[in-house]
């Protein structure tokens, strides 16, 4: 066993307790964590704004503080990446934080000297939990592969400015530095391919035992080793112990993923986000989060099926039950107040208190990391159907086709029932595709680097949603298909339910 391996138990052990002694009072904790967030947040312009300075209790700060997302957000936002000081927290970012998710585009959330680390720690405490309830620490001698956005970092308002990933990379540890896969001339390639080629002939030779990424960048880099050397992962790298993986639904992966591995391994979770690191794996086997209450966020919970009232209930952790769908609202030392992430949580287990992302409060397909809200689908198809004025259409949906052959990539499929067709469907598919590309950059850049094919337009038989929503019991009243989804259910419900 290696010094790193060694030294790494007695500090799993101590973090571990660490972890113990404020999950004993985890309503307790979120009750410091808000009265020092409000403390520090009456310094700032938005403070002052909404009057922090008089606020006391959760039941003030809602009372205070809507809740936001970040387009009801962006004035102040847009203060912040102008260079102001004091806006949303005290003093200016040390990062920001460029992301997709809008109707306007890219969103620049704040990384603060308070919240940096929220993400850095995150990520290594998931690894010394494991460390500690599994006694495994092999994987800290050997090779760990972070797969990662470029950690070239650009200026917006005097502040460096990259995709969260490449920032946090700025941090990794110096004792687990000197293992770290890819190098840092790979990393900063722009083109995927030509960086996703580099880093398999970089990492082929080197004994690999941790590899962590969202599942379909992992995937592709699974199979570029699989094409080159004719044999499972597990096999070309006999001491790969761990998998992490975070980012967007895995589901739709698992099976490929560990196939392609071709024996188990262990894995762990993370819900990491931009606005923060929000929880992890804690336990082996148990697919709940342990929900990080002590890391400068104070959780709000909105019941999911009211998110939309005018005045909804929000709740703090004392008030949810399990096994109910919450939308998740945070107020933290990053300068977010009210702030709507988008995520749908369930909580599995209280005390500690674990949850699972359930879904998103508003349509959403991000299962290649491209971000995809449903304005941006609904949009992109009234354009193409002004191009193609013969077009009607009656209803659709959009899923994730994800290949199962390393040589075709994944794709979007658009499932749609016309009252009249196109005249030439691949023109109208090539407009689809051509609108979208132009309204997300993300699903643009990953159509770009060939990790995305262009779209599957599949045409559907008159009748096809009725029946489908009937199979379900919810044919009629306030009942919709979800335009956009993270997973095949609806795709192979349509489908299915349409091959008699």
């Amino acid at each position: 066993m290696g010094l790193t391996s060694t030294l790494s138990r007695p500090v799993a052990a101590y973090i571990a307790r660490q972890y113990a002694h404020w999950q004993q009072d985890p309503v307790g904790t979120q009750q410091r964590v808000l009265k020092g967030l409000l403390a520090k947040g009456a310094r700032s312009a938005f403070g002052r704004d909404h009057n922090l300075a008089g606020a006391q209790t959760a039941q003030d700060l809602a009372a205070h503080v809507p809740v936001r997302d970040y387009e009801a957000l962006s004035p102040y936002f847009n203060r912040v990446k102008a260079g102001e000081a004091d806006v949303l927290w005290p003093g200016r970012p040390l990062y920001l934080a460029k992301t997709s998710g809008t109707t306007s585009g890219a969103k620049y959330i704040p990384l603060t000297r308070d919240s940096i680390p929220n993400h850095i720690n995150g990520a290594r405490d998931a690894l010394l939990h494991y460390v500690h309830k599994t006694g495994k620490s092999r994987f800290l001698d050997g090779k760990l592969m972070f797969l990662s956005g470029s950690p070239e970092l650009e200026t917006v308002g005097g502040i460096h400015t990259g995709r969260l990933s490449g920032i946090v990379n700025h941090h990794v540890p110096g004792y687990l530095r000197r293992n770290q896969m890819p190098s840092y001339q790979t990393n900063i390639i722009e083109d995927w391919e030509t960086k996703l080629d580099r880093i398999v002939e970089e990492t082929l030779p080197q004994p690999m035992s941790l590899i962590s990424g969202i599942p379909p960048w992992v995937q592709m880099y699974f199979d570029r080793i699989v094409a080159r050397t004719g044999r499972p992962v597990g096999e070309v790298f006999p001491q790969f112990d761990l998998f992490v993986y975070g980012g967007v639904n895995f589901e739709p992966y698992r099976k490929k993923l560990f196939d392609t591995i071709g024996r188990p391994v262990d894995s762990i979770e993370l819900f990491p986000a931009s606005e923060g690191f929000l929880a992890f794996q804690d336990e082996p086997g148990n697919p709940g989060m342990l929900l990080l209450l002590n890391a400068g966020i104070f959780f709000e919970f909105i019941p999911a099926e009211r998110f939309f009232e005018p005045n909804p209930p929000r709740l703090t952790l004392a008030e949810v039950e399990l096994d109910k769908q919450y939308a998740l609202v945070l107020n933290s030392n990053a300068g977010l107040w009210g702030y709507s992430i988008g995520d749908t949580v369930r909580f599995t287990q209280k005390y500690p208190f674990r949850v699972v992302v359930s879904g998103r409060i508003k349509h959403f397909l991000s299962a290649f990391g491209e971000h995809v809200i449903g304005e941006e689908v609904e949009q992109t198809l009234r354009e193409a159907m002004k191009q193609h004025p013969e077009v009607e259409v009656v209803e659709f949906t959009v899923a994730p086709r994800v290949s199962d052959d390393p040589a075709v990539p994944s794709r979007h499929e658009w499932l749609v029932e016309f009252a009249r067709p196109p005249h030439d469907a691949a023109a109208f598919a090539a407009a689809l595709d051509t609108g979208l590309r132009r309204r997300n950059t993300y699903y643009d850049d990953l159509l770009a680097g060939n990790i995305l094919a262009p779209l599957q337009l599949t045409p559907l038989p008159t009748g096809a949603f009725q029946r489908y929503m009937k199979s379900l019991g919810k044919l009629g009243g306030q009942n919709k298909v979800p335009r956009l989804s993270n997973d095949r259910a609806v795709a192979e419900g349509l489908n299915s339910g349409n091959d008699d």
